[in-house]
């Protein structure tokens, strides 16, 4: 993940600059490519801005993509409509402010420029990150605090941790970063090594530590058995089981054009970019034999931001309630990803690109992977014994002339056993005594259905801090789209005195995992972008509420019953939604003008994740009021291209006047006569208390509504 080393940018510019109109404009959301990043950098450091304002800090260099109205016009017509002209959005910062660019790349300028005014800093770069974590090894203090706790300073490895906001004003006009350091020694696992007690403070600007406090000296946890390398592992986790391999005889089932994807039913859009990392747009499903009607589904959807508050309100831990997404960035925080084990060895790879903190392009390899996913599961299976023999023969061979019929990616996916068989015993008595079978039988009836799950995947990996999350979106023959992400990684850990859980008899905030280690308690929730477009733009959110009816005595034994009473979700504060209580209810987005051949409405069914705590946060306390968009899991909101961020567009640092929350409080309509429609944003929460660590996973479902894709499944 280095930069375009400066020996080779003027070949880069020179051989990308001849496919520019080729390749890098095929689509106006794809993302801007190195040249791209390159010649905007260009643009500012040869304006004014390079030499009044030097030394520039760049903060964010991303698409700024069109307005919704004219990618949807150009999307409709691409071979007729002119592409749009392709600008970037840019965050620098200089001389202590903080700069909004917008530049045309075409013409080679700027167009606008604004001092931003307001709480909150942008997401961090790597460099200042870097420079500010080998600020202490040439701090007197904190040298002689390293040798007290009988640690080689060599074996030291510090790193930064976002200070939050905590109604301190006067820290707000200082770009600050907190240090903390740990001893890696005979281990890669840092982690579980903390120098517990040292906390300092340094200026991001001023390069400098401001802040230095060493409060209490413990024991650094010893680094036997916290190694996670294969070569220093031991049974249990040592084991691994015989290979599995993936074949696909006839090929991948999917093409990848630029950055479109088709695959079986679906045609999307992936990018990548530098805060949220994979970005889906455009999703559409093909409807009818020859899928040529395709219905979109999805505008665009992303990671927004991940909350991450932990549960020690001591002075070294207080401060870690982390917006990874807003104050880190899951796109450069990006892993490259292993070829058959991060992703199967049937995927496909693509590369990233975002700007350095210099804004210079930076690459990072296999950062997205395409794969077809088959688990040995079914996507739907019925077996049917009521049809005599005859019948069923009938059936079968009326579903074998309608498969060949059906279209050219069905018998690709669809597995079927033509006929039930039932092998029946016939055991004498003397035999059965013996445990024998005196002969075996085999009858055919009824009919016997089985289709096989196949999906298609698009994956990445975003490592923040000690976490890792995998972060997939899977789409289904059966016009489903799935959002999953798989957490896994190292614990984060406070060292302690304790070495036995008897010897605990106060609240440690979390659990003893090892000797002189507590894991600490904390949450994540992950909050997801998700513009539907179900069928077009013009959608509506639509809460189908399950109620209780009492029959009041009537011809039948029965006393009760439930039905759906729908209700269509008028303003944003309306739709903010707590799910998962005591009344139950579906949740929908619906196109009021498309209907199904029966005349019901079309739409998408949210299936959400079996977690359903919210934040428990009080809702005084800083980090709630700045994540107070975890009080609810669901929130609907209407089309606005500035909106991205839950946590706002400045979260580090920032004080919650510019988050989902707050939007919200606006009461905008939602519904189908508002002319800009809604917008999803769903979270689902992890609580992390237990004193083991593998992978957990969390997901959301978009399932079809009254819109039958691929059968009469139920």
């Amino acid at each position: 993940m280095n930069p375009c080393p400066a020996a080779s940018l003027l070949l880069l510019l020179l051989c990308t600059v001849q496919s520019f109109s080729v390749s890098s404009h095929r689509h106006p959301l794809d993302p801007l490519t190195p040249y791209e990043i390159s010649a905007v950098r260009t643009i500012i450091k040869s304006s004014p801005l390079g030499s009044t304002l030097a030394p520039l800090s760049f903060h964010c260099v991303s698409l700024d993509e069109p307005d919704k109205s004219t990618v949807l016009s150009w999307h409709s017509n691409p071979n007729s409509d002119p592409l749009p002209p392709r600008r970037a959005f840019v965050i620098l910062r200089a001389t202590g402010r903080t700069i909004e660019l917008y530049i045309d790349i075409g013409n080679g300028s700027i167009v606008s420029q604004n001092v931003r005014l307001g709480s909150g800093y942008p997401m961090l770069n790597t460099e200042e990150q870097d420079l500010a974590a080998s600020l202490p090894f040439s701090y007197t203090p904190f040298v002689e605090s390293v040798k007290r706790r009988g640690v080689e300073l060599s074996e030291v490895v510090c790193t930064t941790f976002t200070v939050g906001w905590f109604g301190v004003t006067s820290a707000e006009k200082r770009r600050l970063i907190k240090l903390q350091c740990f001893a890696a020694g005979e281990t890669a696992n840092l982690y579980m090594r903390p120098l517990e007690g040292i906390t300092m403070v340094a200026d991001l600007e001023e390069k400098k530590i401001v802040e230095y406090n060493d409060r209490l000296t413990v024991p650094v946890p010893a680094a036997s058995g916290t190694d996670y390398r294969v070569s220093k592992l031991v049974p249990p986790y040592g084991p691994r089981g015989n290979p599995v391999l993936i074949e696909q005889p006839e090929g991948k089932g999917f093409q990848i054009h630029g950055n479109l994807i088709r695959w079986a039913n679906w045609d999307f859009h992936m990018a990548f970019d530098g805060r949220a990392g994979l970005v889906i747009s455009l999703a559409s499903v093909g409807e009818g034999k020859e899928l040529q009607t395709h219905r979109s589904v999805l505008y665009r959807g992303f990671t927004s931001e991940l909350f991450n508050p932990y549960m020690d309100p001591s002075e070294e831990w207080y401060f870690k309630t982390f917006f990874d997404v807003g104050e880190y960035g899951f796109g450069s925080w990006a892993s490259p990803m292993l070829p058959g084990v991060d992703c199967p060895t049937n995927a496909e790879f693509r590369d990233g690109y975002y700007a350095n903190g210099d804004g210079f392009p930076v690459r990072i390899p296999n950062v997205l992977c395409v794969f077809e996913r088959y688990a040995g599961d079914t996507s739907w299976r019925h077996t049917e014994t009521l049809l005599p023999g005859d019948l069923a023969s009938a059936v079968r061979e009326g579903s074998r002339r309608k498969e060949i019929l059906a279209g050219v990616w069905r018998p690709l996916l669809f597995r079927r056993r033509r006929k039930t068989s039932r092998k029946v015993c016939r055991v004498s008595p003397r035999e059965e005594d013996e445990g024998g079978v005196s002969q075996l039988e085999e009858e055919e009836s009824g009919v016997n259905e089985a289709r096989e799950e196949v999906s298609l995947v698009v994956r990445t990996v975003a490592t923040s801090g000690n976490y890792d999350y995998v972060l997939d979106w899977e789409f289904k023959t059966s016009g489903s789209i799935k959002v999953s992400a798989g957490l896994t990684g190292m614990m984060e850990v406070r060292a302690t005195t304790h070495t036995n859980v008897n010897q605990i008899n106060a609240e440690q905030h979390g659990e003893l995992v090892a000797p002189n280690t507590i894991a600490v308690y904390h949450d994540h929730f992950l909050t997801y972008h998700l513009d539907l477009d179900v069928a077009g733009p013009s959608n509506s959110f639509v809460k189908a509420n399950l109620r209780p009816v009492n029959t009041g005595g009537g011809r039948t034994p029965r006393k009760s019953y439930w039905t759906v009473v729908r209700e269509t979700v008028k303003t944003e504060e309306d739709a903010r939604v707590m799910l998962n209580t005591k009344l139950p209810a579906e949740l929908l987005i619906v196109n009021p003008g498309v209907k199904t051949k029966l005349g019901n409405i079309a739409g998408y069914h949210l299936i959400g994740s079996s977690a359903a705590a919210t934040s428990l946060l009080s809702d005084d306390d800083y980090p709630q009021i700045r994540g107070s968009y975890t009080k609810k899991q669901l929130w609907v909101t209407r089309y606005n291209k500035r909106e991205k961020w839950a946590s706002g567009l400045y979260a580090d640092q920032s004080r919650g006047e510019d988050n989902l929350a707050a939007w919200t409080l606006r009461t905008r309509p939602v519904h189908l006569n508002s002319p800009e429609l809604t917008v999803l944003w769903v979270h689902w929460p992890v609580c992390r208390f237990l004193t083991g660590f593998g992978w957990e996973q969390f997901k959301s479902l978009d399932r079809p509504y009254n819109t039958p894709v691929g059968g009469p499944t139920g």
